[in-house]
C-alpha cells in the first residue's frame, strides 16, 4: 500500500468519509527516533488522526494535534500541513518506565489532569494574530474515543473514527455526518447517518490495517452509493531549519542561551521531529543578541 489519503462522500446522505494508509511515514518517523512500542501505538494513531482532519483545511498552513499528558508520557505532537507533509514526536518524563501492559490512560492520564489540543496556524498569520487552538480534558481509553470527543464538543460533528498502528503501518478511517444547510437532517438522512456509522463501527484494527482502500470500500459500503472520490499522497517532512532554531534559542533569552554552551563554546540542538543537528558557536549565539552584529554570523548554522 501506498501512503494516500482518500476521500469520499455519499450520494444518499450528507456524509464524508476518509480513509488514510501510512507504511512509509510511519517508517520514515521511527526511524529518526524510537519509544516504548505503547507510546509508538499512540503516537501512531494520532500521526493517522492529524491526517484525517487535515484533508480538509482550507488554508495553507498546519493543523497540529497536542496531548499533553500527566503520566510517564509529558507531550505528543502529530502536524500535518496543507500539502499532507507530515512529522511526529514524543517527550517521556525523565525516568518513565512504560512497559507494553500499560494503557493509554496509565501513560498520558493517570491523574486525570492531561489534556488534548489541535490547533490550526495558517502560514500567512498576520501580525499579532493568534493560531486557532481547541481545547479539551483526556476523556476516553484510546486516541480514537479522545478525538470522538474532541469533535462532539468542539466541532459539534457527529464523527465515526478508527486508528490502528502496528510495526509496518498507521491507518485510520474517518464517517462524519456534515451539517445540514437546511437546519437539519430529515428522518431518511438520519437512518442513512445510523446506518453507515453501525457499519463504521465495525471495523477492526487488522481489517484496517493490511486492506488497501479499494478491498475496504467494497466490503463496507458496497451498498450504499458514493461520489467525488480523491486520493492525495502523503509523505514524511520536517519544516525545522537554522532560522527557527535561531528564534528558539533567542526566545530563551540570553542568559539562559549561554548556559548552554557547552566545553567547545558550542550549542548543539537536534530537532525532534528529524534527528536533524544544528551547532552555534559562542559567537553566534552572542550575535543573536546583539542588534548591530552582522546578520549573516547569527544565520550561519551548521
Amino acid at each position: 500500500m501506498s501512503d494516500t489519503l482518500h476521500r469520499f462522500l455519499f450520494k444518499n446522505a450528507p456524509v464524508k468519509g476518509e480513509l488514510v494508509h501510512l507504511p512509509q511515514t510511519w517508517h520514515d518517523i521511527r526511524a529518526h527516533r524510537r519509544y516504548p512500542a505503547a507510546v509508538e501505538k499512540i503516537l501512531g494513531e494520532m500521526v493517522a488522526a492529524c491526517a484525517l482532519l487535515s484533508a480538509n483545511l482550507k488554508f495553507d498552513g498546519s493543523l497540529i494535534m497536542q496531548i499533553h499528558g500527566d503520566g510517564p508520557v509529558q507531550l505528543l505532537v502529530a502536524e500535518c500541513r496543507s500539502d499532507l507533509t507530515i512529522r511526529a514526536t514524543a517527550k517521556l518524563r525523565e525516568n518513565a518506565e512504560i512497559d507494553g501492559t500499560m494503557t493509554l490512560v496509565q501513560i498520558i492520564n493517570a491523574k486525570g489532569e492531561g489534556h488534548f489540543a489541535i490547533t490550526l496556524d495558517p502560514n500567512n498569520r498576520q501580525e499579532g494574530q493568534q493560531p486557532y487552538q481547541g481545547i479539551v480534558p483526556l476523556t476516553g481509553d484510546t486516541i480514537a474515543e479522545i478525538l470522538a470527543h474532541y469533535m462532539a464538543t468542539s466541532e459539534q460533528l457527529d464523527t465515526v473514527i478508527q486508528l490502528a498502528a502496528d510495526e509496518n503501518n498507521i491507518a485510520g478511517f474517518l464517517l462524519q455526518r456534515l451539517p445540514s444547510h437546511g437546519g437539519g437532517l430529515n428522518a431518511e438522512f438520519t437512518n442513512t447517518w445510523e446506518e453507515l456509522e453501525n457499519i463504521g463501527d465495525t471495523l477492526g484494527a487488522e481489517e484496517l490495517l493490511h486492506n488497501d482502500t479499494d478491498t475496504l470500500m467494497h466490503r463496507l459500503f458496497w451498498e450504499h452509493p458514493r461520489d467525488a472520490h480523491t486520493t492525495d499522497a502523503v509523505q514524511f517532512a520536517c519544516t525545522c531549519s537554522p532560522a527557527k532554531v535561531a528564534n528558539m534559542i533567542t526566545m530563551l533569552g540570553e542568559e539562559e542561551a549561554m548556559e548552554m554552551l557547552d566545553e567547545q563554546r558550542e550549542v548543539n540542538v537536534s530537532c525532534d521531529f528529524c534527528g536533524q543537528k544544528y551547532t552555534l558557536s559562542a559567537a553566534q549565539v552572542n550575535a543573536l543578541f546583539t542588534p548591530d552584529a552582522d546578520a549573516t554570523l547569527a544565520s550561519q548554522l551548521h
